[in-house]
């Protein structure tokens, strides 16, 4: 049998790249597609000049005409500082990049799974969070272009799904930690790793007590790819993430025992529409896939720690 050739964009991403590693490893022919907003090379570099991959620099607001037998959409950024730095772009990113992604899908007679997110929750008004809530969303608020940008995406798959009967999958993702995110992402796990590790005061939003639920990558991207070689017809969403619940002031007192930092903890007013609790139901991921989680925080957190820790010491 020939090669499948699997379109993945926001490739040079954090979770991006680890999809790259495994479908090449697995024998696909990778077209990895990102427009490098906040994507990184590096994240790639050992996949350059392969066979079996090729990278494409393109963003898609714009067409896309390319033979693939399989797409996995995961542009988009997932921090809320890179996402509000230009929120229409965000919104073009989820929705006509989505669209394009249809389009390109149709055309091809490809299965297309998208990235949605938690955040489709909003600021959770049933804990933990099963697929069948519906969210409490704000629509006008500061994280607006993301939240509702992701539940415009959902909405697109199932028209597209129902009207054309196009071979369709959602995840949603919790948070997720790793290797390979950016040092500037902005998100709870690379902050208060990179702040550890220079010295700087942890800097905790709110009163510490909302909490988060953390998966490590390579879990992450184990059940997504189960999902996408899931039968025809099961759609989705489907919840991916580590129910395990912990407090940002939990986390925080973690990181600096793990890095033996002396920083302090400091606090700082919660952002706009911030949510306070956040925890997946993953009883249908258990059911349909028999999958949970297998890496505990301290050892996901031991291996973030050291690739930040690798990463500053290389820019020394």
């Amino acid at each position: 049998m020939s090669q499948p050739r699997t379109l993945i964009t926001g490739a040079a991403g954090f979770l991006g790249s680890y999809l790259v590693e495994r479908l090449v490893a697995q024998g696909h022919h990778v077209i990895a597609v990102d427009c490098l907003h906040t994507g990184q090379m590096a994240n790639l570099k050992a996949f350059e000049g392969l066979p079996n991959f090729e990278f494409l620099k393109h963003d898609i607001i714009e067409p896309l005409d390319l033979k693939v037998d399989g797409i996995l959409n995961f542009a988009c950024p997932a921090s809320p500082p890179h996402y509000q730095s230009d929120p229409y772009w965000t919104w073009k990113t989820n929705v006509i990049g989505v669209m394009n992604m249809v389009e390109l899908a149709k055309k091809n007679h490809a299965r297309l799974l998208q990235a949605s997110t938690s955040e489709c929750y909003g600021d959770p008004l049933v804990h933990p969070q099963p697929e069948s809530y519906w969210g409490h969303v704000n629509p006008i608020g500061i994280r607006s272009c993301y939240d509702e940008g992701k539940r415009a995406a959902e909405t697109v798959m199932m028209d597209a799904h129902r009207q054309f009967g196009l071979d369709i999958k959602l995840v949603r993702i919790f948070n997720t930690y790793g290797p390979r995110m950016r040092a500037d992402d902005g998100r709870v796990v690379s902050n208060f790793v990179v702040q550890a590790l220079k010295g700087e005061d942890l800097t905790i939003y709110g009163d510490g007590k909302q909490t988060r639920s953390f998966c490590y990558a390579e879990d992450l991207i184990d059940v997504i790819l189960k999902m996408f070689a899931s039968e025809k017809g099961f759609t989705g969403p489907v919840n991916t993430g580590n129910p395990g619940e912990f407090t940002m002031t939990e986390l925080a007192e973690l990181i600096l025992q793990m890095t033996g930092s002396k920083s302090k903890l400091t606090y700082h007013p919660l952002p706009s529409d911030d949510p306070t609790q956040r925890k997946p139901d993953i009883t249908l991921a258990k059911q349909k896939f028999g999958w949970e989680p297998q890496v505990p925080l301290k050892e996901g957190l031991k291996k973030t720690i050291e690739y930040f820790d690798h990463w500053l010491k290389t820019q020394a």
